[in-house]
């Protein structure tokens, strides 16, 4: 992946914003995401705020047999999920889409059973980003 930190990783693509959206959620769907949650920040920053904005679009994104594995070993984990893709236009006006590292964001919790899935939720979660 193109760009990455500790918690996050995904590429730019020299597409629309418009274009990109549902690419992203075709691709996670291929992986076994369904999309949970759906937050238009630009939208809602105009609404509370009054503020333009970028547009930027955050995807909760859950993958159902991850999600239930993941609980089975630690109940509490669902303070952490869904998994949050974002996709929102960069300065230079391409479209960047990250994805929230389940690896990073799981390595705080003592589990090495979880430490597991993070890492094939990771996996799935970058063969969509590659897919795009």
């Amino acid at each position: 992946m193109g760009n990455h930190s500790a918690y996050c990783f995904g590429k730019t693509i020299e597409l629309g914003f418009e274009e990109v959206v549902p690419k992203v959620r075709a691709a996670l769907q291929g992986q076994g995401f369904g999309i949970l949650t759906e937050i238009d920040v630009q939208g809602k920053f105009r609404e509370k705020l009054g503020v333009d904005f970028r547009p930027y679009l955050i995807l909760g994104a859950c993958n159902p047999q991850m999600a239930h594995r993941a609980l089975s070993c630690e109940i509490d984990l669902g303070v952490m999920l869904p998994c949050n893709i974002v996709v929102y236009v960069n300065d230079v006006g391409h479209t960047a889409v990250m994805a929230m590292d389940p690896a990073g964001a799981m390595s705080v919790v003592a589990n090495p059973a979880l430490q597991v899935i993070a890492g094939e939720v990771r996996g799935l979660l970058v063969q969509a980003l590659q897919s795009l």
